[in-house]
């Protein structure tokens, strides 16, 4: 599989700058990070929530975690981790775990956490294990335009930059 079709309509549809960074297959966001020779810090990767309302996608640097505190705080909802069976339905044109950050493109509210909004550049999932966007911030920020910010992610224990 290559980059999905979502993304790539998303991208067109927006205009954005971007190139592409090949790596071999990766299993995790921190295995992506470092197959791709990217800071980790500047790897995002989506989490799916969900609750009795619907689905929500959190995107966040890969050397951090949801703090589901954070986001129910913000978003007055009990959210919990989706299932992988939702997770497949939601993402078609995706690989399970390689999902890119426009939640918002697949019908769902997105929440973008503060500490990507402030890097230089982002990488994120094309929708396969083997290729990443990359884009600068201004370009990552204006395709991210319909998803809410907030900060609810926190560095998890010994990821470094």
């Amino acid at each position: 599989m290559s980059m999905s079709a979502t993304l790539q309509e998303c991208l067109r549809s927006k205009g954005c700058r971007y190139d592409t960074v090949r790596h071999p297959y990766s299993h995790s966001s921190v295995e992506t990070a470092s197959a791709a020779h990217v800071p980790g810090e500047r790897l995002a990767k989506t989490v799916v929530l969900e609750d009795e309302h619907g689905y929500v996608a959190a995107v966040l640097p890969s050397t951090h975690s949801v703090r589901l505190s954070e986001l129910w705080a913000k978003t007055g909802r009990h959210l919990t981790l989706a299932k992988e069976t939702d997770t497949r339905e939601l993402f078609k044109d995706c690989d399970l775990g390689a999902l890119p950050p426009v939640g918002t493109a697949y019908g769902m509210q997105t929440y973008l956490d503060e500490t990507l909004a402030n890097q230089p550049d982002v990488y994120f999932e094309a929708g396969d294990h083997e290729e990443l966007i990359h884009m600068d911030s201004e370009q990552f920020l204006a395709l991210m335009d319909q998803a809410e910010r907030a900060r609810f992610a926190h560095r998890m224990q010994g990821m470094s930059v």
